[in-house]
């Protein structure tokens, strides 16, 4: 897989415990050696006494994208690139970065290290703060960090730092969508969106539907997904789609799945992988899953919905 090999800066607030980066927040990243000052940079600067941690500026300079992050601060501001849609989907390089973060405590007084929780949360007792705890995971929620523009997220713990998502996105209650994965337009997310993948414009993720992030089946190929295609609620996809495709609800198709052609020929599914203007469903006779040749239209995306 080949990377954009530009330059990328910024400078950020990061929260530090010890010698460990729990997070930083960079307001403006950019494409270029560069970064963009913060106002008022040293007023941000102070000790957290509930917390036991500091708040510091830093600046962070990333010469080659295509190269591995090389501390939690690069690997952070690679996930806001991402976020705020300055670069794509797998064009960078994210190799190590679940050894390079740190697995931290997501509250609603900010990032804390797990085994702090308890002696963070009595201390935030004696000012009268009830301490709520999001998650214990490596990568924050995006809204907390970002909000890009044109989009609706019903529930910001189904959206990872990192995430990118184009405007005119939607992502219902039950969707999700990981980091380094995301839309490239205007799509509508009800199912699981996984690392990596990526999903065209006007593509439609049925309620409960799930893309796996390689092919299924061991496989090293990234899955995509083209421009208006619909899965299905509660269906399952192992295999790259091309434009103009349908898999009906509740199928779940991997990479090695036997499908029937309209030529009576049976091929595995992974043989099928970017195609474009197919129709994936289940004979509801024989149980035979079957692709088709699609002519026709599932109607598209709500287009009030997805400009309101």
């Amino acid at each position: 897989m080949s990377f954009i090999t530009e330059a990328a800066s910024a400078i950020g607030i990061a929260t530090i415990d010890g010698k460990k980066t729990l997070d930083v927040w960079y307001p403006n990243p950019v494409l270029n050696s560069s970064p963009i000052q913060l106002l008022d940079a040293s007023s941000h600067e102070q000790k957290d006494l509930v917390r036991s941690c500091e708040l510091k500026i830093v600046k962070t300079i990333i010469k080659d994208l295509s190269k591995p992050a090389e501390s939690t601060e690069d690997a952070y501001l690679r996930l806001h690139l991402l976020s705020h849609r300055l670069v794509k989907p797998r064009t960078i390089n994210f190799e190590g970065i679940f050894a390079i973060l740190n697995n931290v405590a997501w509250t609603t007084i900010g990032p804390v290290l797990p085994e702090k929780v308890e002696q963070v949360r009595a201390t935030a007792k004696k000012s009268g703060t009830h301490l709520t705890i999001f998650s214990v995971d490596k990568f924050p929620r995006m809204l907390d960090y970002v909000v890009p523009s044109g989009v609706r997220i019903a529930d910001a713990d189904r959206v990872r730092l990192g995430a990118h998502l184009a405007a005119g996105t939607t992502v219902m209650h039950e969707g999700f969508v990981n980091f380094n994965a995301g839309t490239l337009g205007t799509s509508m997310v009800e199912g699981r969106i996984s690392a990596g993948v990526v999903v065209g414009d006007g593509t439609d993720i049925g309620g409960g539907a799930s893309i796996m992030g390689t092919l299924s089946g061991g496989g090293q190929e990234v899955i995509s997904v083209g421009e208006k295609c619909l899965i299905g609620a509660n269906a399952g996809l192992g295999i790259s789609l091309g434009n103009n495709c349908v898999v009906e609800a509740g199928l779940y198709l991997t990479a090695g799945s036997k499908v029937l052609l309209p030529d009576n020929s049976i091929v595995k599914a992974k043989e099928l992988s970017g195609g474009n203007n197919l129709l994936f469903r289940r004979n509801s006779q024989t149980g035979s899953i079957e692709a088709q040749n699609r002519t026709g239209s599932w109607g598209g995306l709500n287009s009030v919905l997805h400009k309101n």
